[in-house]
């Protein structure tokens, strides 16, 4: 086997086998080195995401979902089924094989596109050699003409609550429970919090979320966040904002968990306590001292626009540089810098991504929100629609939420898009379609959507900027 490629990619979760794919598609000689290891203890690809983020937990939000639905809502359609119970042993064994199916594919692309796979840590040297450790601790050196970094991120831990591995645990290890747990902890209401939580809280699980921050989700839209906050409260989450967590300490049968909040000290009682307060970039031993690449005053790789560090032909993507920590952000930079390095000239629109939460209802949004046109100075108009007004949404039973869109106020361009409801992860993606044309609130007006779609809300939103909407009752007329 040759040591020598056109590329060389260190990571392979979603930015960077994304990068080595098209690299390879590109008919570029391509290799990947990553040093994940499964369950199993044998090399596993796709990094986070695949293996202990996005497809995991969204196999376990879906599996809730449909629990729940059945326990408390089929009654509704008039459907007997019966006592419920759950299997959580084989709901976990089910999502094991979710994610071994996705993680074999990338396998199965890598061979089909001719990309070389190396199991083990890669390290960046000077001249574009990149050092692979392989899980024996032999090493090769390889050489490349382009670099490309993607090595991910790790959950943050803080000294408050050290993880335990059994009963105090990160996000990954609340993937695994082998049982629902009576009370639950979770420190962090951000994305990954709301998730896992809900997971347990709708098996049953007593959950209360403790969060440092006095504002619930404050990335999103105010009404939004204010109206989730809400639902999830509704559905037995206990959300206590404006706390700090001081020390988590296992007993035999659980966790005492104390924290401070404006009322002073207290302590909760758990059987498991999961940590999930963010993600770091992951860059420990990935540069050697000759490197060259730098990193900023948060810790990421700097990059510049087109993702390339401060050493010529060495790139970074994915959530090791600044943006946010997403898997389709981080394949779009991935995509972008292959291309780049064919000889293309591709971009990767920040202003458009896409921000969803998996709870029920869903959250999304992409662009601005109200709070931050109004802290820029931007004049806008706001149209709105919920989803109890949405036929459609009324026969599924599931009419909670709404869709808000925001537009310039002078040339009517659309801004932001908000949604809470059902399949908001679905519809968000016309937002995005919407905003990479340049689209006014009235060209999504004008568009015919099919009736009767939950989409027709975002139709009836995009109306109501201009007091246009149809079924219901506008604030303003033209």
């Amino acid at each position: 086997m040759s040591d020598n490629f056109d590329v060389i990619v260190i990571g392979a979760g979603p930015a960077g086998y994304a990068a080595a794919i098209r690299c390879a598609q590109l008919g570029v000689n391509t290799a990947c080195i990553d040093k994940s290891q499964g369950k199993d203890g044998q090399p596993t690809l796709g990094g986070t995401c695949l293996n202990w983020g996005c497809i995991p937990s969204k196999a376990l939000l879906d599996a809730s979902h449909k629990y729940i639905e059945a326990k408390n809502d089929f009654a509704e359609f008039g459907i007997s089924t019966g006592e419920i119970s759950i299997d959580v042993p084989k709901m976990i064994a089910r999502k094991d094989e979710i994610v071994k199916g996705l993680t074999g594919g990338i396998g199965a692309l890598f061979q089909g596109n001719g990309v070389t796979s190396y199991s083990g840590s890669g390290k960046l040297l000077g001249n574009g050699q990149v050092e692979v450790t392989d899980h024996n601790d032999l090493t090769t050196v390889l050489n490349g003409e382009h670099v490309i970094l993607a090595p991910g991120s790790a959950p943050v831990e803080i000294p408050a609550a050290p993880l335990n591995g059994s009963t105090i645990v990160d996000s990954a290890g609340a993937l695994d429970f082998d049982s629902v747990p009576t009370r639950l902890g979770v420190i962090g209401a951000g994305v990954i919090g709301l998730e896992i939580g809900s997971v347990w809280n709708r098996l049953g699980a007593e959950v209360t979320v403790l969060e440092a921050l006095e504002d619930f989700l404050p990335m999103a839209d105010t009404r939004i966040a204010r109206d989730a906050k809400k639902m999830l409260i509704a559905q037995g989450m206990d959300i206590r904002l404006g706390t700090k967590v001081t020390g988590a300490t296992p007993t035999g049968d659980g966790v005492v968990v104390a924290y401070e909040g404006e009322d002073g000290e207290h302590e909760l009682v758990v059987d498991k306590l999961i940590v999930a307060v963010g993600r770091r970039p992951f860059t420990e031993g990935l540069l050697g001292a000759d490197s060259g690449v730098a990193l900023d005053e948060n810790g990421f790789l700097f990059v510049n626009d087109l993702c390339v560090t401060d050493v010529p032909n060495v790139y970074a993507v994915g959530d090791v540089v600044r943006g946010p920590m997403l898997a389709h952000k981080g394949t779009e930079e991935g995509v972008m810098v292959a291309e780049r390095i064919a000889g293309f000239k591709p971009l990767v629109n920040y202003e458009t991504i896409p921000n969803v939460i998996y709870t029920h209802p869903e959250i999304a949004w992409v662009g601005k929100t109200e709070q931050q046109l109004k802290a820029d100075g931007t004049q806008f108009n706001a149209g709105s629609f919920p989803f109890a007004a949405s036929g459609r949404a009324m026969a599924a039973n599931d009419t909670q939420g709404m869709v808000k869109i925001l537009a310039d106020a002078e040339s009517d361009r659309i801004l932001g898009v908000h949604i809470l409801g059902p399949q908001a992860s679905e519809m968000v993606a016309q937002a995005v379609i919407a905003m990479e044309f340049d689209a006014s609130a009235e060209d999504l007006g004008i568009i015919m959507f099919a009736h009767p779609t939950l989409s027709e809300a975002v139709h009836e939103a995009a109306l109501g900027v201009a007091g246009h909407a149809i079924h219901v009752v506008n604030r303003k007329r033209k």
